[in-house]
């Protein structure tokens, strides 16, 4: 595991930028595991910027996002599918063919979710993985307790995640209860990893993902594991390393 620790978010986004885009530069068709939230945002921005200087081609590259919610419509403004096109898909020449979301609204959500998976071992597997990680340890939505041989299923989600997510809703009951998520053994099947982690409200938890036992309740340890994992951290999120 290589622990990058940067001064400021300048510095976070670039970092995170250059590993990105080194993959993509290495490998044109490339096939991207991609994360949603507040802390990838700064990537996304280096990224279009890099396409629009012409230092980028998407046209080749296959996307797959970790997660989405159950239940909300594509075009609602708090679903992943709105939010990827919004931050990113629709700023760069990727293709819309290429790009791969869960659908939270099929009535069959395990059939979803094995189609997920069979859609992401035809593209020849996740070169590289985008990981965020929530207060509680969990990445994709793979909340503690989560077996680590996991793959793509619905999950229930946690009180504390509906909370810390409900701020970007109106109210913490219109948040929904369930999601669909990539499992852990199915992110862990990425060959390349890149941990993003920023600002002192994760610092613990990024301690004990990091530097603490490989456990279940903690579902972030099991990337300890994995033999090339990137972290990219501001010193805000590193003060207990």
């Amino acid at each position: 595991m290589k622990i990058i620790i940067t001064e400021n978010m300048g510095e976070f986004n670039k970092v995170a930028a250059d590993i990105v885009s080194r993959q993509i530069k290495n490998k044109p068709d490339s096939v991207l595991g991609l994360a949603t939230g507040s802390t990838p945002l700064g990537l996304y921005a280096m990224l279009i910027d890099m396409y629009k200087k012409g230092e980028l081609d998407f046209s080749r590259v296959k996307t797959f996002n970790l997660d989405e919610y159950r239940g909300l419509p594509k075009d609602h403004p708090q679903s992943y599918y709105h939010f990827m096109y919004e931050n990113l898909f629709n700023k760069i020449n990727i293709k819309d063919e290429n790009v791969n979301l869960l659908n939270g609204n099929r009535d069959e959500s395990y059939r979803e979710c094995a189609d997920y998976e069979e859609k992401i071992k035809a593209a020849g597997g996740i070169d590289l993985q985008v990981l965020g990680i929530g207060h509680n340890g969990h990445i994709g939505f793979n909340e503690p307790g989560t077996p680590f041989d996991s793959v793509t299923d619905l999950i229930d989600l946690s009180e504390r995640t509906i909370e810390a997510n409900s701020r970007f809703f109106d109210s913490p009951d219109q948040v929904p209860r369930q999601a669909l998520s990539m499992g852990i053994k199915t992110i862990m099947q990425s060959r390349n990893i890149v941990l993003l982690i920023s600002g002192n409200s994760k610092a613990r938890i990024a301690a004990k993902a990091l530097n603490g036992p490989i456990t279940q309740n903690v579902p972030a340890s099991v990337l300890q594991l994995h033999p090339f994992v990137t972290v990219v951290l501001d010193k805000e999120a590193a003060v207990y390393l």
